[in-house]
């Protein structure tokens, strides 16, 4: 296989990032990328990273666990973005840096519990379900503020912004309406203006809908399939609730 199709890829999806950000007045060095690896292989990955990449986002906590051992060699900042019940939580601590799903107070006490055990913080996006697609997780937007209230009392938690998954839809209009909700959220949350809350990060945007999200201001985007081709699951597989557990 010629390996530099991915490397075509990635140089194809940084020139689309760019010229979203110029055609939106913003600068492109205010989005990053985030390489969303589900399914994956540590092949592939290599590859991504030889070009220069290194943010890397896992939805499995087995998959994190086995990748990260593969990779432990590769400079790489590991990030959770997927749906994490509460007895998972001590594994996943043990590799990343950032937690883009934390969506209910319960699971933010139990990373509290665990990180002050290793006296330690945690930088945490809060997950919203702007969609209000029973399918996905995330807080309902209109109790974001809350949750976030509640969160900031957990001192060992780091509150970085919000992360969100648009709407799979074809309609550009209704995957739109579902960034500019969070965007409107974050500015909420920025009015409230409490010292121990950050809004810098807005993580949303996927392979199918990053240019809208960048040009509603995310300033994360989450990007597998336009990278790395088609996966062996479908998208389904890790966002669909009949196929997780839910510990509530």
């Amino acid at each position: 296989m010629n390996a530099g199709w991915i490397e075509d890829n990635l140089k194809f999806v940084r020139e689309k990032i760019n010229s979203t950000c110029q055609a939106a007045g913003r600068d492109p060095n205010n989005v990053k990328l985030l390489l969303a690896t589900k399914t994956v292989s540590e092949y592939k990955i290599k590859q991504a990273l030889e070009a220069g990449e290194t943010l890397i986002g896992e939805n499995k906590v087995q998959e994190l666990q086995e990748k990260y051992s593969l990779l432990q060699n590769e400079t790489v900042e590991w990030h959770f973005i997927g749906h994490l019940q509460t007895n998972k939580v001590k594994q996943v601590l043990k590799f990343v840096t950032c937690i883009h799903s934390v969506d209910r107070l319960k699971l933010g006490r139990v990373l509290h519990r665990e990180l002050t055990k290793e006296n330690r913080k945690l930088d945490i996006l809060v997950q919203v379900n702007t969609s209000y697609e029973e399918s996905k997780f995330g807080v309902a937007p209109e109790d974001t503020l809350n949750l976030i209230k509640q969160l900031a009392e957990l001192d060992t938690l780091n509150i970085k912004g919000l992360m969100t998954i648009g709407k799979l839809t074809t309609d550009d209009k209704e995957t739109r309406e579902c960034f500019r909700l969070l965007k409107s959220i974050q500015q909420q949350v920025i009015e409230q203006n409490d010292p121990r809350v950050e809004m810098d990060i807005l993580s949303m945007g996927m392979s199918g809908d990053f240019s809208i999200a960048i040009e509603e201001g995310a300033t994360l985007v989450r990007v597998g399939t336009a990278i790395f081709g088609e996966r062996e699951y479908p998208d389904s597989y890790y966002w669909n609730e009949q196929f997780s557990i839910r510990d509530e």
